[in-house]
């Protein structure tokens, strides 16, 4: 499991980060039966179109691409939500929870989006980081060349909190932060090899760890307000859930992270 990864680390990924990126972490689990689906019959009902290849459950994203082009004025109320689970579907797959191949999408995903509302209330935030944790877990094997989930989540929260690994931007801040990132920067004097990158952090002194970059003025003008209502869903300790994964978010471990003092954690 991806607690005994990150059990003796001062600081993780935890939900805060996943507010940041705009999702919900306070619904329902995103979980369910994969077993004997027809899964053409699945697209067919949902998308309209059934790909000629379905390999395990998953079809290719260039598919979804090539089939569902942008809707114009005169697309029907049908056409526009097969769109739209389709377009969803491509999020999911491409930066969300892409898998290895990075460019198939599993079609359980699709059985999530049958009713949009009902998706609304789906906690794909704890989702989305059980899945990065237990492949931070996985990656500690020395053979593991690759990895799943969503990379860029993992980059920004190394971003904001490692300053002296951070590329110098002169663009103000954007919600979701994770899209701050996505202008130009300057990387001069930063390391890109793994041994040096290595070298700094043993180098660096814990006060050099920026615990909580969101109380920066420049960064919370940017983020709404409605994610500053329930501060206590941050630090709950809780499992998350996707499918056959479950994971605990051990934040009783990174206290200082939400400005608590940092006592000894007990046993997983």
């Amino acid at each position: 499991m991806a607690s005994e990864l990150i059990r003796l680390d001062p600081t993780h990924i935890s939900v805060e980060q996943l507010r940041m990126l705009g999702l919900l972490v306070d619904g329902y689990a995103v979980t369910g039966s994969t077993q004997s689906t027809d899964w053409g019959a699945v697209c067919y009902e949902l998308l309209g179109a059934i790909p000629d290849r379905i390999k395990g459950g998953r079809i290719e994203m260039g598919w979804l691409r090539d089939t569902f082009p942008e809707p114009d004025h005169d697309s029907t109320e049908v056409e526009l939500i097969r769109y739209a689970r389709a377009y969803i579907l491509q999020i999911i797959g491409g930066y969300l929870m892409p898998d290895l191949s990075r460019n198939l999408v599993h079609l359980r995903w699709l059985q999530k989006l049958v009713d949009f509302r009902a998706a609304g209330k789906l906690s794909w935030g704890s989702a989305e980081l059980a899945t990065l944790y237990r492949e931070m877990c996985g990656a500690t094997v020395p053979t593991k060349a690759k990895i799943r989930g969503c990379l860029s989540l993992l980059q920004s929260w190394a971003r904001y909190r490692l300053p002296f690994l951070r590329p110098r931007m002169n663009h103000p801040h954007t919600f979701p932060l994770i899209t701050s990132w996505n202008h130009s920067a300057s990387y001069v004097g930063i390391p890109t090899s793994l041994e040096d990158i290595r070298l700094l952090l043993d180098q660096r002194l814990e006060a050099q760890f920026e615990w909580t970059p969101y109380e920066d003025p420049a960064v919370r003008a940017v983020i709404p307000d409605e994610l500053f209502q329930n501060l206590n869903i941050w630090h709950v300790k809780a499992p998350m859930v996707t499918y056959a994964i479950v994971e605990m978010h051990q934040s009783d471990r990174v206290l200082r992270q939400f400005r608590f003092r940092q006592s000894i954690p007990v046993t997983p």
